[in-house]
Parts: structure tokens; C-alpha cells; sequence
């Protein structure tokens, strides 16, 4: 992962995560984003669809875009390598709400976070 990318996963871009339908259709959803080690985590809930469609394949690809210059982005390509649950989970929800709401994750139940290893990830600007 270039230094550019993990930039854009320090701070807080507007992401989005597409995962693929049961029928191999594309589902993108927008998602809070951070970096655990080389690892891109996001929170959802257990039941929602991404996490359905994840359980059954585990092929993600994130697009980021800088919130502060909208000519900043990232694409990044992977797969799910771990599901994070309990106090272990919440300790990474709440760094990343910290980022982007300055405090700990509001909803205190029903969440997972999940790891994603990049396989191909790239970053670029505009000026």
C-alpha cells in the first residue's frame, strides 16, 4: 500500500464499499474507513447486507476521496481476511469514530468491524 493510500485511510474520506450480490450484482454503501497495520477496517452491522454478501464472498474493492479536496482519491481492491467481534471490535470502532466524529461510536451494539488485506491499491490527486 502506497504512502498516498494510507493518508487517505488516516484521515477521513468519504468512502464507500462495494461487495457483490448474491446474484453478482454490485452493492456499494458509504462506510467509515481507518488503517490496522496494513489492514483497511470498517464497521457495520452483523446483518446488514455487506456483511451477507462478505460472509458469502469476501472480494471488497473501496474508492476514497479526501474530504477536504475532492480530487484526492483512492481505489482500493481486496479481500476480507478477518471478522472482529466483542471488545476487540469496539476498541477499533471507537479509533475510527474518534476520526470522524471526535468522540466513541454512538451506537453500542450490533456492530463488527471488518479487515480487508488490499491486493491492489492505488492513490491519486489532482491539482
Amino acid at each position: 500500500m502506497t504512502e498516498d493510500v494510507r493518508s487517505l485511510l488516516n484521515g477521513t474520506p468519504l468512502a464507500h464499499a462495494a461487495t457483490l450480490l448474491p446474484d453478482g450484482s454490485p452493492h456499494s454503501v458509504p462506510v467509515w474507513v481507518g488503517l490496522e497495520d496494513e489492514r483497511v477496517a470498517f464497521l457495520t452491522s452483523p446483518g446488514s447486507r455487506k456483511a451477507r454478501n462478505l460472509e458469502r464472498d469476501p472480494r471488497i474493492s473501496i474508492s476514497l476521496t479526501a474530504e477536504d479536496k475532492p480530487s484526492t482519491m483512492a481505489q482500493i481492491r481486496g479481500r476480507v481476511v478477518q471478522r472482529v467481534e466483542g471488545d476487540a471490535a469496539w476498541e477499533i470502532i471507537d479509533r475510527i469514530s474518534a476520526k470522524y466524529i471526535g468522540g466513541p461510536y454512538p451506537l453500542r451494539e450490533d456492530r463488527v468491524v471488518y479487515l480487508v488485506e488490499p491486493q491492489r491499491a492505488w492513490a491519486q490527486a489532482f491539482a
